[in-house]
């Protein structure tokens, strides 16, 4: 369990780690922004720091004292800068080595939850040269395909028709690591908000087009959030679900995980997103809402996470 914080001064000189390489960086710096306000309204001395490598210098020369990481994507999910502030012993927010590189890694994800028991979609690890259409036939339209290590809805595509796939694939191989294709479940668009050992209410997402792809995350206006996103022994179910998905892949601290229910009725876990976006459109700041949890006091909890014995 993490420790109880009154004083702001407690948490010492916090770095917000934002910004960095990764084709999320505007989401980060957004994100980042957003946090770093919120907790200088509390009384923490934070500062701001774009990327590892300004962190690492910064850390050298003592000028901090623990790090919230609001790093999207890239080396801020991966482990490597788990990895480093762990050598450094400098604490830090969110999950640890394991639970970061794993779950940035979409296709070895599922297969620890394959493992575990939990639900997810049938899916097809695609490498170069693969037969992307024996693949499909496999799986059978419609599929999902995507860089497996990729987030913000970046370079994915939905296939409906066997003459789209060549451009679906061109489109996730641009991005670095393997791809996944992944059979579509069609149904209802759900994520759960994990806060310490807790899940948050669930949000129904119910994007004006096709789907909830980036334009509909960070750009449009017109997405519905419906929060709770179920009611009775549903929420209840994927609540619970939301907890064993992320204690299975080694998760800590704090993470969002995304749901598909489909039209029987039946849950199917898709990613686990270790530092979500903390923007005016995310997610886990309206399910945090919900129960009474303010942006300030949210990003509170999830640095009080970061005191010694979170982890």
């Amino acid at each position: 369990m993490s420790r109880h914080v009154d004083d702001p001064r407690a948490f010492g000189r916090v770095a917000v780690l934002l910004g960095g390489t990764s084709s999320e960086r505007e989401v980060s710096l957004n994100s980042g922004s957003n946090v770093l306000e919120a907790l200088r309204a509390r009384g923490v001395d934070a500062q701001a720091v774009d990327g590892i490598p300004a962190l690492l210098e910064a850390l050298r020369a003592q000028r901090f004292d623990r790090v919230f990481n609001i790093l999207h994507g890239g080396d801020g999910e991966n482990g490597v800068l788990q990895g480093a502030l762990e050598a450094l012993r400098v604490p830090y927010t969110g999950s640890g080595v394991l639970g970061s590189a794993l779950t940035l890694d979409k296709i070895r994800t599922k297969q620890v939850w394959m493992a575990a028991g939990l639900p997810t979609p049938r899916f097809a690890r695609l490498v170069v040269g693969e037969d992307v259409r024996a693949a499909a036939a496999r799986l059978g339209l419609p599929v999902i395909v995507k860089p497996s290590c990729e987030g913000s809805s970046v370079g994915v595509s939905r296939v409906f028709s066997a003459v789209d796939l060549d451009a679906a694939v061109e489109l996730a191989a641009k991005y670095h690591g393997e791809m996944l294709m992944e059979e579509l479940i069609e149904g209802q668009e759900l994520t759960v908000a994990v806060l310490g050992d807790s899940a948050l209410p669930s949000i129904r997402i119910v994007p004006k087009g096709a789907y909830y792809d980036y334009h509909a995350k960070y750009v449009a206006e017109d997405t519905q959030y419906l929060c709770p996103g179920l009611e009775g022994e549903p929420e209840d179910a994927i609540r619970k679900l939301a907890v064993q998905a992320f204690k299975a892949a080694g998760c800590a601290g704090w993470a969002r995980v995304d749901v598909m229910r489909d039209r029987k009725g039946d849950f199917f876990l898709l990613e686990v997103n270790t530092a979500p976006g903390m923007t005016s459109h995310s997610l886990v700041p309206k399910a945090a809402r919900q129960v009474g949890i303010d942006f300030q006091a949210l990003c509170w909890q999830i640095l009080e996470m970061s005191m010694e014995g979170a982890r």
